[in-house]
């Protein structure tokens, strides 16, 4: 892979990651793009190496309030962060389970499936635009919801399926305040990305050859850097109701990803 190639990745995995139009479908239709001839541990490097970064841009855009989930744990005592912290932990279960069990079948979706993609990115493009309409009720998220958001977040894990799109938008149609919605959507991801970083380095089938260190830094730091901007983004387009703009992208790109593919 080229610097040029990971440079793109590193953005496109920066900013897809946070705005609700899918990191993964957009990773698929740009290796299919640049016709993707890394071998499988090369590629999973990259992804890991690009996960890994916009997982570091969370945390310390989050810093705060990652800091009170672990206060919650440790402080043993039934008070808000400790509440806090079993919701996001209740968010967590459907993906990890889901993870585990089938994680060779959800391996089928990706790989070029660049219709697939189109598809899935306009049903994106729906449940963003229901979720624009919506009205907050101003409620926090509760225990019922975490696990309704925390489904969403398992079938976001098809490529094309926005995860922040569809968390986000399952708690506002719930009801949910959008800026709680937002900041919940990008904190209850950041222990599932860290998860699967650690699961795909002792796997084993990553390739560390030492001739891709330039391209991998240079999609890292493209990653942390698109990602900083993209999350602090994020929480300011939902605020503020805009998410239709994203809806009408989601549709653009993917009815030409079907297109293409016909």
């Amino acid at each position: 892979m080229s610097w040029i190639e990971a440079l793109v990745l590193g953005i496109i995995q920066g900013l897809t990651e946070f705005l609700p139009v899918s990191s993964s479908g957009h990773l698929e239709i740009a290796k299919a793009l640049f016709g993707d001839n890394s071998v499988p541990a090369e590629s999973m490097l990259m992804t890991v190496v690009l996960h890994g970064a916009t997982a570091l841009s969370t945390i310390v855009v989050f810093r705060k309030d990652i800091m009170e989930i672990f206060k919650g744990l440790f402080q043993f005592k039934w008070n808000d962060e400790m509440k806090f912290s079993l919701k996001i932990i209740i968010s967590m279960v459907p993906a990890a389970i889901i993870g585990v069990l089938f994680n060779d079948e959800l391996e089928a979706f990706f790989g070029g499936k660049v219709m697939f993609v189109g598809f899935m990115l306009l049903i994106t493009g729906v449940l963003l635009f229901f979720a624009d309409k919506a009205k907050s009720t101003g409620i926090n998220v509760g225990f019922g919801h975490s696990l309704l958001i925390g489904i969403s977040q398992m079938i976001a894990i098809l490529p094309g399926i926005s995860r922040s799109g569809a968390t986000i938008s399952t708690a506002v149609l719930l009801g949910i305040d959008k800026e709680r919605a937002a900041r919940f959507s990008f904190l209850m991801v950041v222990p599932l990305i860290l998860a699967k970083v650690a699961k795909d380095i002792l796997s084993g089938e990553i390739s560390s050859d030492s001739s891709q260190l330039i391209p991998l830094s240079i999609g890292f730091v493209a990653a942390f850097i698109t990602g900083l901007a993209a999350c602090t983004w994020m929480i300011k387009i939902v605020k503020n109701s805009k998410l239709s703009y994203f809806a009408i992208y989601c549709l653009i790109v993917g009815t030409i990803a079907i297109l293409a593919t016909i």
